[in-house]
């Protein structure tokens, strides 16, 4: 039996070590009950939590990084607002103490998140683009990717995607639908090279590019072109990837396909991995989300993967479309309300992809499932919608993280930014996703480790009820509760 002198000699002796395990570990949680990334301590709960067991010599995919867009919408609705909410927002996204955006993607040409159509050259037959100039992007556009740029410490990347070429290098001569005409390919090919040359002047590099929003279209209601997978394969092996490399910009990453996962991705992935020569110049793929409200379609992306394992899989745009924002109304993110193009205009045999879903969950998982199958950044499309889902100018309403109201000079941090945040804040670029166990199925977990040494596991519980989980990493035991609807971020550090 101890003495009385001996117990107070062990609780004197643990007491240091439970101290330093908690400042060793940090929990940030965001959830239902209103707590937005708000820090958890390590719980005292009694009984034991399932086990999630990390296994940190599994590797997987390197990341490249998580964030959103720069469009014009955006943009435009930054410069309405007070300098004082510009800057929050801003600071929000890619200051230190924010959500520290480290993956970006913008727009080359118009897009329907754009007041207008508009395109770099306009003058019809001017092959050699003597006339091109970014003009339309000094006002608004530019100065947005220019002040983020001034606010993030470590600086993020830019991926460029164009919704279409100009009218007059197309079969239609119009902003939708249609092909690029063949006696246009290297005309539109050096319309990449003059944009990033012309983005560059500016003081903006740009880290890559896809070659076409949505190739397969979007029933022709706002900016396109056309590819099919062999068409677009042929572009840049034949005129795109030689132009960048001609022109130096060989560094500059090109991304195929930027359309939805599923079988369609599966194709695309043979057609362009096909052979060296075909798969040369691609850096990777581009996938989006609008295939289904819950399904991250796994099988697709491995077999993408497994198809060319050192090239990027990255999802490079989803939001929730069809919907315009709830203002000021967090319940609904959490809810299962929302629903997508898919829930009025999917054929019968796809219906099932589209149920109502509640947008917070969506996100989620979606990213979590995405990281587990080997897409190494995840991108938001608009940083900052109105109240209404735009500006659109064909008026296709969509719901962005923040929403504000230009008119009262208000901003509205709903909890998609907060989810994102869970992720971009934590997991940097260069971490490294590793394996681990999970005993718990009604978890959604992911994990990985960051340059500097730390872990962080992303948990998202979307059950109705409290769990108690252990975190175990070698010699660490970490105990943790999660609340009913939640998400949290647990980093652990060395």
């Amino acid at each position: 039996m101890k003495t009385i002198l001996q117990c107070i000699f062990i609780l004197a002796m643990a007491t240091p070590l439970l101290a330093q395990q908690r400042r060793a570990v940090q929990i940030f949680e965001t959830a239902a009950n209103g707590n937005k990334l708000q820090p958890i301590e390590v719980s005292k709960a009694n009984g034991k939590g399932a086990a999630i067991i990390l296994k940190p010599a599994q590797q997987f995919q390197t990341i490249t990084g998580f964030g959103g867009s720069f469009t014009e919408a955006s943009a435009y609705l930054l410069n309405k607002l007070s300098s004082a909410n510009r800057t929050k927002i801003l600071e929000a996204y890619f200051g230190d103490d924010g959500a520290r955006y480290s993956l970006t993607r913008t727009h080359i040409n118009s897009c329907d998140f754009s007041l207008k159509n508009y395109a770099y050259a306009n003058v019809p037959g001017d092959n050699q683009l003597e006339n091109f100039s970014i003009e339309e992007d000094l006002d608004d556009l530019i100065p947005m990717i220019k002040s983020a740029m001034a606010i993030s410490t470590d600086g993020f990347r830019i991926i460029a995607s164009p919704w279409t070429a100009p009218p007059w290098m197309k079969d239609n001569n119009d902003w939708r639908g249609g092909k690029l005409l063949p006696q246009y390919n290297n005309t539109w090919a050096l319309y990449f090279s003059k944009y990033i040359r012309a983005y560059q002047q500016q003081g903006i590099n740009i880290w890559g590019v896809t070659v076409e929003n949505e190739p397969l279209g979007n029933n022709n209601n706002w900016e396109s072109m056309h590819f099919s997978a062999e068409e677009m394969t042929a572009f840049v092996k034949d005129y795109l990837g030689p132009q960048l490399e001609k022109d130096g910009y060989e560094k500059v990453k090109i991304l195929g396909y930027d359309q939805n996962r599923g079988d369609e991705l599966k194709h695309w992935a043979s057609v362009m991995y096909k052979d060296e020569a075909s798969s040369k110049y691609f850096s990777g793929m581009a996938v989006h989300w609008y295939a289904s409200t819950y399904d991250y379609f796994a099988g697709s992306l491995q077999f993408t993967h497994q198809l060319a394992p050192t090239k990027h899989i990255i999802n490079t745009e989803a939001c929730v479309d069809a919907d315009v924002p709830h203002w000021k109304d967090d319940n609904w993110y959490w809810s299962k309300e929302a629903t997508d193009w898919g829930w009025d205009w999917a054929p019968a045999a796809d219906k099932h992809l589209h149920p109502k879903y509640a947008p917070v969950y969506r996100y989620a998982g979606d990213i979590i499932g995405c990281l587990n199958n080997y897409v190494d950044g995840w991108i938001d499309w608009n940083m900052v919608l109105d109240k209404q889902g735009g500006p659109n100018w064909f008026k296709n309403w969509c719901t962005a993280p923040v929403i504000v109201d230009v008119e009262s000079d208000d901003v509205y941090f709903t909890p998609l930014f907060y989810t994102m945040a869970h992720f971009s804040k934590f997991i940097r670029p260069g971490a490294v996703r590793i394996g681990f166990e999970n005993e718990d199925s009604e978890l959604q977990v992911t994990a990985a480790q960051n340059t500097d040494g730390s872990f962080a596991v992303v948990v998202f519980n979307p059950t109705a009820k409290e769990k108690l989980f252990n975190i175990k990493l070698n010699s660490q035991d970490i105990k943790a509760t999660i609340s009913a609807k939640a998400i949290q971020t647990i980093v652990l550090k060395n």
